[in-house]
């Protein structure tokens, strides 16, 4: 075959694939959409797939469950739709911010969480609470970290190479604490492990961390945002209390297979869009301590850059290495 005729070749093939996409596009959905919460039941990620899928359905005028696909810190329900087909429906809502950790703290995913999957819109910050359980005899940080220059602490993290686990490694180095990590998997035993006083300290976003603190079973110290939370009262910030600049939490957003037709994406935004800021669902969450956070989808790819190489520095300056 001639160069000229290979040429004509590929340019018929591509012709061929925009059609197609572009009719796959215009009858999208057709079908039933899946969200999956690469997390178990109950944790932010959770609350929130849970909160929108009502009104993403009515949205969009097909049904949409939610699917828990727990596992490797996020990584088993990640993977699962980086290698699901492109087409729009299966998607993935996830701590993004823990997403972008796991490059740096995995040496063998399965997965390039830039390279197979692409972003549609943030939907939720929560910013991290540092809690300790009400046993434990201070009320700040300073407090918190000579107490525990002298007594044996625990660390519950949500997993190892989680956000929390990496923002509780940050914090533990700039403040200058020592204290032991005990990973679980998932936010929700992590916190009731605290409860139970069998972990003492926890890093975990507001979100799900908030009503056990209204209810007295932990005890707040600090809030990881650059401003104080009227949800909380007089709650210093991190930084207020000597870590100048600390800031973590929890990003809730949505992703889909890298290859989902432009078309589709644009219809996922809009309609994901319109049911995270419902004034119904954007007050529940507000009254939990998580605020709604929208972005284009090129947005939220760049939000993902910068953060995979802002807690890459974390991670390597501590070592946190998993196969």
């Amino acid at each position: 075959m001639t160069l000229r005729r290979r040429a004509a070749l590929f340019a018929c093939i591509a012709t061929l694939a925009a059609a197609s996409a572009t009719a796959q596009s215009a009858d999208w959905p057709a079908k039933t959409l899946r969200i999956v919460v690469p997390y178990p039941p109950g944790g932010s990620s959770d609350i929130i797939a849970r909160s929108i899928s009502q009104a993403m359905s009515e949205a969009l005028k097909q049904s949409v469950i939610v699917e828990n696909k727990p596992g490797a810190n996020g990584n088993l329900g990640a993977d699962f739709v980086a290698k699901a087909e492109p087409d729009g429906y299966t998607m993935l809502l996830c701590d993004v911010g823990a997403l972008a950790i796991s490059p740096s703290v995995y040496t063998k995913l399965s997965f390039d969480p830039s390279k197979d999957l692409r972003g549609v819109t943030m939907l939720a910050y929560s910013p991290h609470l540092l809690v300790v359980h009400p046993s434990v005899p201070v009320s700040n940080l300073k407090e918190l970290v000579a107490y525990s220059k002298k007594n044996d602490l625990n660390f519950a993290v949500t997993a190892t190479g989680s956000a929390p686990h990496v923002a509780g490694v940050a914090l533990e180095r700039a403040a200058g604490a020592r204290w032991q990590y005990i990973p679980y998997k998932g936010g929700v035993t992590a916190i009731q492990d605290t409860v139970a006083g069998q972990t003492q300290i926890l890093m975990n976003g507001m979100l799900a961390t908030l009503p056990h603190v209204q209810n007295g079973k932990l005890k707040v110290l600090g809030v990881s945002k650059a401003t104080r939370m009227p949800l909380i009262g007089d709650v210093p910030t991190i930084a207020e209390q000597g870590v100048p600049g600390f800031e973590s939490g929890t990003w809730q957003g949505i992703l889909v297979p890298r290859g989902t037709p432009e078309a589709i994406v644009q219809k996922l935004n809009k309609a994901l869009i319109t049911a995270i800021r419902a004034p119904e669902i954007r007050s529940r969450l507000a009254g939990q301590g998580a605020e709604v956070v929208t972005m284009t989808p090129a947005e939220q790819d760049q939000f993902f850059a910068k953060e995979r190489a802002r807690w890459a520095t974390v991670v390597k300056a501590a070592n946190i290495k998993l196969d």
